[in-house]
C-alpha cells in the first residue's frame, strides 16, 4: 500500500521560502516517480513537479519553473520539494503523490500540507 506522510507547510510571506518534505513507505519507492500537485480553494488540481525513478529527470510547471526544485533520496526514501520566491497564488494544499511515469495519473498520494503565502 502507497503510503505518503508530506510535512513541511505553513504561512510565509511572499518571496520567502518553504521547504516540503515526503517521507514515503509500503511500497518498493525505487520503482516510482514521485511527485507534488497541489489543490487551491475553489480551483482543480494542479500538476506542480515531478521526478522520475529512473534516471532522476525532473519535471516541474511552467507556473512554479525556476521557482521549485524537487530532488529525492532513494536511501532514506524521501522527496523534497524546495519552494523559493513564493508568490500568493502559491497558496494551496500541497499533496505528495507516487506516479508509475510522471505525467500520468497518481497511484498514490498523502494527506497534504498547507502552504499560505500572504502579500
Amino acid at each position: 500500500e502507497v503510503q505518503l506522510v508530506e510535512s513541511g507547510g505553513g504561512l510565509v510571506q511572499a518571496g520567502g521560502s518553504l521547504r516540503l518534505s515526503c517521507a514515503a513507505s509500503g511500497f518498493t519507492f525505487d520503482d516510482y516517480a514521485i511527485g507534488w500537485f497541489r489543490q487551491a480553494p475553489g480551483k482543480g488540481r494542479e500538476g506542480v513537479s515531478c521526478i522520475s525513478s529512473s534516471d532522476g529527470s525532473s519535471y516541474y510547471a511552467d507556473s512554479v519553473n525556476g521557482r521549485f526544485t524537487i530532488s529525492r533520496n532513494n536511501a532514506r526514501k524521501r522527496v523534497s520539494l524546495q519552494m523559493n520566491s513564493l508568490k500568493p497564488e502559491d497558496t494551496a494544499v500541497y499533496y505528495c503523490a507516487a506516479y508509475v511515469q510522471c505525467g500520468r495519473e497518481p497511484v498514490g498520494w498523502g494527506q497534504g500540507t498547507q502552504v499560505t503565502v500572504s502579500s
